[in-house]
């Protein structure tokens, strides 16, 4: 590399990518490459814009910037921890958040149905209440609160850890007045309110790995909590609970949208009868269905 060009941006991202390369990482919380974990990891470092990224490239690098890059990506590669939580930054539906070990690193499908407020199944006007179910960061409920700018939102979950990160998302996007953070295993807490939610619109990205894939995940998986990884010995552990509350808090117009990952096919062969409606993504990702509240309660009444 000739003398031009060896401290700039642009250089320090071909470096940090070479060594990521050679680590041998494994990618899954953001990006699925070692360039673009690198440009993630050095503008986040120097707190660079990607909406300028050709001039960012260009940039010439301090020995101190230099420095701290490369003790981020040490850290990277030595010890496993995802990006984001080195960063403590992760992105959903356009927008940064606050993350850390916590809660898990955003990475959803549902940021694209979100951004389309659901439609055609749903009618962005009339939604007036939503539950997003199992929070975490608070990423999800925050996303549907900028979506839907009259409804409020209630952002479940059992972790008071993650409920305090779910707060300071919650305050740094000014969403204070409509979502309201709540503590409780899925539904369970909010039987006992009078009168009992109905919700429009619930969504959630609940547990869905099943024993096996929780025994052979990736070292740098092991760093989240497995409380909002695991779900049982097939996975269904969490949805299932989910998909038997949820009728008696959906609205007669209401739908549920749940991700079960790679656990659709577990799911499909303990309901053959449901008609599961399977999302389909632009940007990728797989394994989010819909149900309206008449699927539900036909789901409920299915022996077993």
């Amino acid at each position: 590399m000739n003398d031009t060009n060896e401290h700039t941006v642009e250089a320090l991202v071909h470096e940090t990518a070479r060594d990521f390369e050679r680590a041998d990482l494994f990618f899954g919380h953001g990006t699925d490459n070692a360039l673009d974990e690198a440009g993630w990891l050095v503008f986040g470092a120097l707190g660079l814009s990607h909406d300028a990224a050709a001039e960012a490239y260009a940039q010439p690098v301090t020995a101190s910037q230099r420095a701290a890059v490369q003790a981020l990506a040490r850290r990277r590669i030595d010890e496993r921890i995802p990006l984001a939580y080195l960063l403590n930054e992760a992105w959903f539906a356009g927008r940064p958040y606050f993350v850390d070990e916590r809660v898990l690193v955003p990475r959803s499908p549902l940021a694209e149905p979100i951004l389309e407020q659901f439609e055609p199944w749903v009618k962005p006007a009339s939604v007036r209440r939503i539950a997003d179910l199992g929070t975490g960061s608070g990423c999800i409920a925050i996303a549907l609160a900028h979506a839907f700018p009259d409804a409020r939102v209630d952002a479940i979950d059992i972790s008071p850890e993650a409920l305090d990160v779910a707060r300071t998302n919650v305050e740094r996007h000014g969403v204070e007045d409509r979502v309201r953070l709540v503590e409780s295993d899925f539904l369970d807490a909010l039987e006992h309110e009078v009168p009992r939610p109905q919700y429009d619109l619930i969504v959630s990205n609940p547990p869905y790995v099943d024993r096996e894939d929780m025994a052979s995940r990736p070292a740098e998986f092991r760093h989240e909590p497995a409380l909002g990884l695991a779900a049982g010995d097939d996975g269904l552990e969490s949805v299932e609970r989910i998909l038997h509350a949820a009728p008696r808090f959906l609205a007669p117009d209401g739908i549920l949208v749940c991700e079960v990952g790679n656990s659709r096919e577990a799911l499909e062969n303990r309901y053959p009868a449901v008609a599961f409606t399977w999302l389909s993504f632009e940007h990728g990702g797989e394994g989010v269905f819909l149900l309206n509240r008449d699927d539900l309660l036909a789901l409920s009444a299915t022996p077993g």
